[in-house]
């Protein structure tokens, strides 16, 4: 089965073509994990190295990973049914404050285009709803922040995790525009992602 359709089309940011690509697959029989490395993830990849190289960009990064997902979408029935190993449980949200979903919606599709489980907290997300994540089996806890105001609250959440004694059970990532490799030093988080391609590197060294 060549999947090369469905790679190109991923990164072609063609959602209806990706859908049919993996609709036909599946009906000839390909292996939906195949489906899955071979044609998105492949893709994704793909994608951020493109991104990294300055060929593309955030627009075209964001239209490429709702083509992953329209994909994956149909795939995960399949996926559940033959027990796929995910690549690790992240949970990520835009901190307490906060309304800004843009880059955290972006960094959630590269990471599940990457083979994570993501539990997405939304914005204005509480310390409290990342411990209940932790609680929950996550191994990364992600948190953006787009204004200097409530990165603040990245601290806090951290703060949170210490006292509800899950700190050294997970690894915290952190980004958004304001947000810098010192700050996250300063305020004990695990690794800085400064966008959605470097997010999925970071994540898969995080739980490696």
């Amino acid at each position: 089965m060549d999947l090369k359709p469905i790679f190109q089309n991923v990164l072609d940011g063609q959602a209806d073509a990706v859908a049919k690509g993996v609709t036909d697959a599946l009906a000839a029989g390909a292996d939906p994990n195949l489906i899955l490395n071979e044609g998105l993830i492949a893709a994704m990849e793909e994608v951020g190295c493109q991104f990294e190289e300055g060929e593309l960009f955030v627009p075209e990064m964001l239209v490429a990973a709702r083509a992953m997902q329209a994909g994956l979408t149909l795939l995960k029935p399949h996926l559940a049914s033959t027990d796929a190993k995910s690549s690790g449980k992240i949970a990520i949200g835009t901190v307490k404050g906060d309304l800004h979903d843009i880059g955290k919606n972006l960094v959630a599709m590269m990471l599940e285009g990457a083979g994570f489980e993501i539990v997405d907290l939304g914005v204005d997300a509480a310390p409290e709803a990342f411990v209940e994540a932790a609680k929950n089996g996550a191994q990364v806890i992600g948190m953006s922040a787009l204004l200097t105001t409530t990165m603040n609250n990245m601290g806090a959440t951290i703060e949170a995790l210490k006292t509800a004694g899950l700190r050294d059970k997970v690894k915290v990532m952190i980004g958004g525009a304001p947000v810098t490799e010192e700050f996250a030093k300063s305020i004990g988080a695990d690794a800085f992602a400064p966008d959605a391609s470097s997010a999925t590197r970071v994540a898969r060294q995080l739980v490696g």
